[in-house]
């Protein structure tokens, strides 16, 4: 038996390359940097954290919280990884960037079967073996070449950004608050508030700011679910307020009530000496940041670690593609993993991931690819992308609205929303537990011990 191709270490990548070694396939995965450096990472190890650092809602019967839990319970490494290095975040699962990427590189580093190659690929024989090319949103122009050529179709682009970093000793504490929104989760959320006059000041200094100069090729597309600021401001003057910047669910305790916009401030690290200001991607040159930024009542001083900025990001128009394997129509043996293949999120491209390595070991052993089923968080997302209407395709985040929704009848019975969300999440589960039985495998336990890179079971 040959050995599994992956190409690139990102969160897909990693993930795939864990579940090959788990089953006994031994793995070459193919990282380019630091040899090649990416427009966005500033770093060589694995699985590094570009835009933010959450993995969203963990409030259970969640979509995210499902997408996660049938994770966890098919034994995904960089979801106990993430669970390890946790920040505090209130209701969502966030991490420390720098510990969350040094664990996956330890763990993939450390197992046998999976041989690290630091060194840029550039072509694809689609005649030799299983390859999974998992390249990510910052695939290299010659790979994507090579993608093209293979694929047989123009692949797609989109551009998303980058938030802003600042030193948490830089706010001004005395003036926002600790809060999670509807008081969900603990208040880890540091909370800039605005009054209608600082708000309509800072919108017009936003929208008179000045833009990165695009090149003449750059065709700005950008993914609807991450606009850069500056954009969604455009598009109204109170547009922020009902985005980025809204403040429902966040009663300042100094007056028992929402301000009329709010910043939210999230933690980097353990050490919480630096927050990323939550969905303030934007585009604008960096001094014009420091500028309009300073704007934000409490970061008057603020000193910035990193500035926003945007990156190209690719993937394939996967419903022409891909079938639900996550394999090409065209090549059955080659796999696409991660945001290249046409989800959007951390947590979405470690799922396709790892669904995307288990059907390469089946292949690779002469076993028929079984996908997961309909019902699930997993193979809701799947069906998404390999069935949606290729003309108008976008990138998805997992949302109940991908699930299978309950009958009539049921939704009838069952008024109250968040019931309905809960039964739908046992429906999953319980389809995710059979799935996982068909392909041989027992559900992890719900609180699995600490993974450490010794501790691989094939």
């Amino acid at each position: 038996m040959n050995s599994i191709k992956i190409i690139g270490a990102g969160l897909a990548g990693c993930e795939a390359a864990w579940q090959c070694a788990r089953r006994g396939v031994e793995v070459e995965l193919y990282e380019m940097r630091p040899i090649k450096s990416t427009p966005a990472h500033q770093t060589d190890k694995f699985a590094e954290l570009v835009c933010s650092n959450s993995l969203k809602s963990e409030s259970e019967n969640t979509a995210p919280w499902l997408l996660k839990e049938e994770m966890r319970r098919a034994g995904s490494l960089l979801i106990e990884i993430a669970r390890q290095t946790a920040v505090p975040a209130g209701h969502a699962l966030a991490v420390d960037r720098e510990v969350f990427a040094l664990r996956v590189t330890e763990a993939i580093s450390a197992e046998p079967k999976i041989k690290v190659v630091r060194q840029e690929v550039t072509q694809i024989d689609e005649s030799q073996g299983v390859t999974v090319i998992a390249t990510g949103p910052l695939t290299s122009d010659t790979l994507s070449e090579e993608i093209a050529r293979l694929s047989g179709s123009e692949h797609l682009f989109f551009y998303d950004s980058i938030s802003p970093i600042v030193e948490a000793d830089s706010i001004d504490m005395s003036r926002v608050y600790l809060a999670a929104r509807y008081d969900k989760g603990t208040p880890d959320y540091i909370n800039c508030p605005f009054t209608r006059e600082e708000y309509e000041r800072f919108l017009d200094a936003l929208i008179a700011a000045q833009s990165v100069a695009g090149h003449e090729w750059e065709r700005l597309n950008y993914f609807e679910g991450c606009l850069p600021i500056e954009e969604i401001a455009r598009r109204g003057r109170d547009t922020l307020r009902f985005g980025p910047m809204k403040p429902v669910g966040l009663a300042d305790p100094r007056t028992g009530k929402p301000p009329y916009a709010v910043v939210q401030l999230r933690r980097e690290n353990l050490r919480a000496d630096s927050y990323n200001l939550v969905g303030f991607q934007n585009h604008l040159k960096f001094g014009e940041q420091a500028r309009v930024l300073r704007l934000i009542p409490g970061l008057e001083n603020a000193r910035f670690l990193r500035y926003g900025q945007i990156h190209r990001n690719t993937y394939i128009n996967a419903p022409s593609l891909l079938t639900e394997s996550l394999s090409l129509k065209l090549h059955s043996n080659v796999f696409f993993a991660g945001q290249i293949s046409g989800v959007e999120g951390y947590t979405e491209s470690i799922a396709m991931g790892m669904l995307a390595g288990i059907h390469a070991t089946r292949i690779a052993q002469g076993l028929p690819v079984i996908p997961p089923p309909r019902a699930t968080a997993l193979g809701s997302l799947v069906h998404y992308i390999s069935n949606a209407e290729a003309k108008n395709f976008q990138p998805a985040n997992i949302t109940f609205d991908l699930l299978p929704q309950l009958d009539e009848a049921a939704r009838r019975k069952v008024r109250d929303k968040k019931l309905r969300h809960k039964m739908v999440c046992e429906k999953a589960l319980d389809a995710l537990a059979s799935w996982l039985r068909q392909i041989g495998m027992t559900p992890a336990a719900s609180e699995p011990e600490d993974i450490h890179a010794s501790s691989l079971v094939h």
